[in-house]
């Protein structure tokens, strides 16, 4: 290569410009000194109240003037020392004040981008992007940026992800929505009213700290289980309703828009193609009513819920969106009677359905769940069987799938669970040849 070449090349090569985070970032890097503080003193108590005592007013003062300028300075540092720069290829991040760090994220390699807005952020107008990439377990995150420019930049990494032309990324904008099911705020109520889990919480809280009265007469110990108890109540009901707030699940080219939350607000999205596993979930106090909840396993990803309740013909329909060609089954096959000597009772929860897109598998009495394994998805097949079980001709089927999860059919047949060891190696081979591809707005 001659010298005129390289001098060519290097012509050609565009400038990265980078990009600073939004100026309220600093105010969130500044309380890192204080938590520093605010840890030691939670940590040694004891010390940090006669620590307190020998202050003086001035000596206060005097601290304080030291630590909220130098805090203030710390926030000033981090964010200034923080840039980020998208390339034809790849998404960059440089962070650290003493210890530098950069990150090449490569834009093929993105799964999911969404923007959440904690409940100060939004008073601020401002948004944190999260990235989830294939491969990695923690996400990186850009945070702060504003919300406009957190929804242009989320929709230019995403048209690039896809495919399109760099000079035409920023043309191409968010892909459009179109809403598939909202979840009314009554309804999220009342379904929280009638899971078991609340009241099973609830009960716990109201009657184990009497009891450890009684037991310790002690308001120490009381509040130690008291505490834990209310906060588990609370999670399971209150903390679910804030949480999934106008729950609302939109289709659109790059996937389901998922958007949700009454103080920090949330906006997902589910890869398409990353789909592991799709749960229909059947609580008993919710049969009466039809309502059902739909979970999700996605390959690196931490997005679990896709419907927190609807109308059972309403989730199905959603699933459709996540599981191009799956039909829900509609009746599954139970185990064998003699299961009963295996397990009393409760092996009529169990039920498969194997058909030409899924591996169905049931189990629950009171609280059914029904998970759903496209044939593409599994990884590997095992059949489990113990001495009894092989006395009384039985086995179980583990389905191992993308996302380190294990779908299990229970007690089947030994026979039938044999043929569908077999016959499921070859259902997956087909799967994944028919797969639809993994790139972000295919097909679009």
């Amino acid at each position: 290569m001659t010298t005129s070449d390289v001098e060519r090349d290097i012509r050609q090569v565009k400038p990265v410009t980078e990009r600073r985070l939004h100026p309220v970032t600093p105010l969130r890097r500044a309380w890192a000194p204080i938590a520093v503080i605010a840890g030691w003193a939670v940590h040694d108590p004891d010390q940090t109240q006669r620590q307190l005592t020998r202050l003086t007013t001035s000596t206060l003062l005097i601290a304080i003037a030291i630590v909220i300028p130098a805090a203030a300075l710390y926030g000033f540092l981090t964010w200034w020392f923080t840039h980020f720069a998208v390339t034809d290829t790849e998404l960059r991040i440089r962070t650290g004040l003493l210890f530098r760090r950069s990150a090449h994220i490569r834009l093929d390699r993105l799964q999911a981008v969404d923007v959440t807005q904690p409940l100060l952020a939004r008073v601020a107008g401002v948004s944190k992007l999260k990235l989830d990439v294939i491969g990695t377990d923690k996400k990186d995150e850009l945070a702060f940026l504003g919300e406009d420019e957190a929804r242009a930049l989320r929709a230019e990494l995403l048209a690039r992800a896809a495919g399109f032309a760099p000079e035409t990324a920023h043309e191409v904008g968010e892909a459009p929505v179109r809403q598939l099911l909202h979840v009314p705020a009554r309804v999220l109520a009342v379904s929280l009213v009638l899971t078991g889990a609340t009241w099973g919480s609830l009960a716990g809280a109201l009657v184990v700290p009497p009891l450890v009265w009684w037991a310790s007469h002690s308001v120490w110990t009381v509040l130690a289980v008291a505490l834990p108890l209310l906060g588990a109540a609370g999670a399971s009901s209150v903390g679910r309703f804030v949480g999934e707030y106008d729950w609302t699940v939109g289709d659109s080219p790059d996937g389901l828009r998922i958007d949700h939350g009454l103080l920090d607000r949330t906006h997902e999205t589910v890869p398409p193609g990353r789909v592991q596993t799709v749960r229909i979930v059947e609580p008993l106090l919710w049969r009466r009513r039809g309502w059902v909840r739909v979970e999700l396993d996605v390959a690196g990803s931490s997005n679990s819920v896709l419907v927190p309740v609807a109308p059972r013909e309403v989730a199905e329909s959603v699933i459709a969106r996540v599981l191009p060609g799956v039909t829900v089954p509609g009746s599954l096959s139970r185990p064998p009677r003699r299961a009963g000597w295996c397990m009393p009772l409760w092996w009529r929860g169990y039920g498969l359905a194997v058909t030409d897109a899924v591996f169905a598998s049931r189990h629950g009495l009171l609280r059914r769940s029904l998970a759903l394994v496209p044939h593409g998805k599994v990884q590997s097949v095992r059949l489990e069987q113990g001495p009894w079980m092989r006395f009384k001709g039985l086995s179980h089927i583990h389905i191992d799938t993308g996302a380190n999860k294990t779908v299990s059919a229970r007690l089947r047949d030994a026979s039938q669970a044999a043929e569908l060891l077999y016959g499921q190696a070859d259902r997956s081979r087909t799967g994944r040849r028919e797969a639809r591809p993994d790139r972000w707005m295919a097909g679009s």
